[in-house]
């Protein structure tokens, strides 16, 4: 059975880093800081998932998690920068929680 705080943790860390990702690069204007920040909450989520549940569902959440990162680019166009965000943080949360 899946530690109950791993449904907690897999999904904040992924919606913390696609909030947190978008809104230093927004901030700064340093896109590549943006991307140090996803890539940092990415890999803390696949070690957390991984440690849970192994790493074929770790995989599946940070795939999801960076698929909504390049998702959310052309969201983006239609809903605009930080509701496209939103949406795909959402998403990856209910992802992350399920997996988990």
């Amino acid at each position: 059975m899946t530690d109950p705080r791993t449904r907690i943790l897999a999904p904040a860390l992924t919606t913390a880093g696609l909030l947190t990702g978008y809104g230093a690069a927004r901030a700064t204007g340093v896109r590549a800081l943006g991307g140090v920040v996803l890539a940092a909450f990415g890999a803390a989520t696949f070690v957390v998932v991984q440690r849970a549940v192994g790493p074929v569902r770790a995989g599946a959440v940070t795939g999801t998690y960076l698929a909504a990162f390049g998702g959310s680019h052309p969201l983006a166009k239609r809903l605009g920068a930080w509701p496209s965000v939103l949406a795909v943080a959402a998403g990856t949360a209910v992802v992350a929680a399920a997996a988990a």
